[in-house]
């Protein structure tokens, strides 16, 4: 899940800071959630699979459909 999330935001050349912004935590914060280093709250999951347009199926690695 963590590389998708990562790629997805590499994807739109967005940094961690910008991401941070868009969800409104902090650069460190988003970070965690890309390393894996924390859970990624599930309103934060249907934030991340709104802006990038992908299911949370996707994300979770559940499905390799993006719709």
């Amino acid at each position: 899940m963590y590389q998708r999330i990562r790629e997805l935001r590499e994807d739109k050349n967005l940094t961690q800071k910008q991401m941070g912004e868009i969800l409104k935590c902090s650069q460190r914060i988003y970070s965690n959630y890309e390393c894996g280093d924390v859970d990624i709250p599930t309103a934060v999951l249907m934030k991340l699979a709104d802006f990038h347009g992908v299911s949370v199926d996707y994300l979770l690695g559940r499905t390799n459909k993006i719709d």
